[in-house]
């Protein structure tokens, strides 16, 4: 679980990136959640980006990419959610106490 300031501080260093994945009409399966996995292992933070087409909420469909991938939710804001999980191999993230 992760503190405020831990949040922020992850929130801060999501500002500057880019959404690489998009939760479309279809929303969350198998598939998707494969490729975070991959993508969240090596990166440790990523941005999701949910398009207009999708019906469901932003903040569920975040809840529901971080309980099935592991990883915790750092920020829903709009239609971007924010995920970090720690790397096994490549830490590159040092959070605050």
């Amino acid at each position: 679980m992760l503190t405020g300031k831990q949040k922020r501080h992850l929130r801060s260093l999501a500002h500057h990136l880019k959404p690489i994945f998009q939760v479309g009409k279809g929303s969350t399966n198998d598939h998707l959640i494969r490729h975070i996995e991959e993508a969240i292992e090596s990166r440790e933070l990523i941005k999701v980006s949910v398009l207009n087409n999708c019906m469901d909420d932003p903040r569920e469909i975040g809840a529901e990419l971080a309980e099935r991938t592991g990883s915790e939710l750092a920020q829903v804001i709009g239609k971007t959610i924010v995920l970090y999980k720690e790397s096994r191999d490549h830490k590159q993230i040092e959070l605050p106490r």
